[in-house]
């Protein structure tokens, strides 16, 4: 193997081990977000999965209840999508990287006629609205809002109104209704919480990024915080001697170090969409299959994914109920006999999770 196989293949290994993929004690759903930051959330039951992959045990019934309790919120931060987040980290990382998704979604807000007068008032009426411990859906978020006399019948137009409350820091997610989410108001939901300064809160992001996701490059860490590529820069430099600079070829990695030997056993996980080991860098070729054809595009890699010794390997899907589910694997190789057998034991694990019985289907 080439130096820069070996370092690829290195990169892969440590990967797994920072995401907790390959070794994880956590034993809370909010173990997993906090070591992680933020984890994207916009899929919500593919987001507990995420979760529970990480713990050692974890059943669906138990990260929804976590979740319910408020242990983790979901709200919008880093990019203008919904990430899983731990209540003690929720205003720095809203102080630190809210504006950023607030330019992004700045053509939009002027699409919809959404100033900052029309917004203030949107924020008073979503907080008359829940005041008191009321967690409302958007249905009924929306009705408040047309009685403050702020049409929001649109679907997008609401959308934004509402994220840029939670950008403010005026909402956040609430218990789930049935299968209807909910919002609360933050100051509500959240008692007290980690206060970091611009300099602090952004070492610490960069700092959570590169020990959970490193090795990594500058454009990675870019991509996933939403930060500007000086302010991704400074956050790098404010850590100092705690990250390790390398290279492959013309990338320039970024790691906290490699604690660990490559395992000799092969592993396999079936990750959900929006996996953090996949969606969480802006190049994901490394993790892709040398030896597979190549039927899985770099955007394919944000859907359910075989990962097998820690290389996209194949995709996944589910048919059926909550009492028997069926797995059907697409590998993008063919499959040694070891190999299938640790798919197999996946999604055993993922319908043990789940609660239901199994059958797979190769497809």
């Amino acid at each position: 193997m080439s130096t820069a196989k070996q370092k690829e293949a290195a990169v892969v290994a440590e990967r797994l081990r920072n995401h907790k993929l390959s070794s994880s004690d956590f034993k809370q759903p909010a173990d997993v977000v906090r070591w992680f930051g933020a984890v994207q959330a916009q899929e919500f039951h593919a987001a507990k999965w995420a979760l529970a992959l990480r713990m050692s045990h974890a059943t669906n019934v138990a990260v929804e209840d976590a979740f319910n309790r408020g242990e983790i919120l979901r709200t919008h931060l880093l990019r203008p999508t919904w990430h899983f987040v731990t209540p003690e980290d929720i205003r720095w990382l809203l102080q630190l990287t809210g504006p950023r998704v607030n330019v992004r979604c700045s053509s939009v807000y002027r699409q919809y006629e959404l100033d900052e007068p029309v917004l203030k008032r949107s924020n008073r009426a979503l907080t008359n609205a829940l005041k008191g411990g009321k967690q409302l859906t958007r249905v009924e978020l929306r009705a408040a809002l047309n009685r403050a006399g702020i049409p929001a019948d649109d679907g997008v137009r609401l959308a934004h109104i509402l994220l840029r409350a939670e950008l403010d820091g005026v909402v956040c997610s609430g218990p789930r209704r049935g299968n209807q989410f909910t919002y609360a108001l933050l100051e509500e939901r959240v008692g007290q919480s980690q206060e970091l300064n611009g300099e602090e809160a952004l070492a610490e992001l960069t700092r959570r990024y590169f020990a959970s996701h490193g090795p990594a490059t500058l454009a990675d860490f870019v991509w996933w915080s939403g930060l500007t590529t000086n302010d991704a820069r400074r956050g790098i430099a404010l850590l100092d001697s705690d990250v390790e600079r390398f290279e492959i070829g013309e990338n320039v990695y970024w790691s906290s170090g490699f604690a660990t030997k490559r395992s000799r056993d092969i592993d396999a996980y079936l990750l959900p969409a929006y996996d953090e080991y996949n969606v969480a860098y802006k190049n994901r070729q490394v993790v892709f299959d040398q030896d597979s054809v190549p039927q899985i595009t770099t955007w394919g890699a944000l859907g359910p994914t075989v990962v097998v010794d820690g290389r996209i390997t194949g995709i996944w899907k589910t048919t059926g109920n909550e009492n028997s589910i069926t797995i059907t694997v697409t590998p993008s190789r063919h499959l040694r006999k070891h190999e299938k057998l640790a798919i197999a034991k996946a999604a055993q694990r993922y319908a043990a999770f789940l609660g239901s019985d199994l059958r797979m289907s190769w497809s």
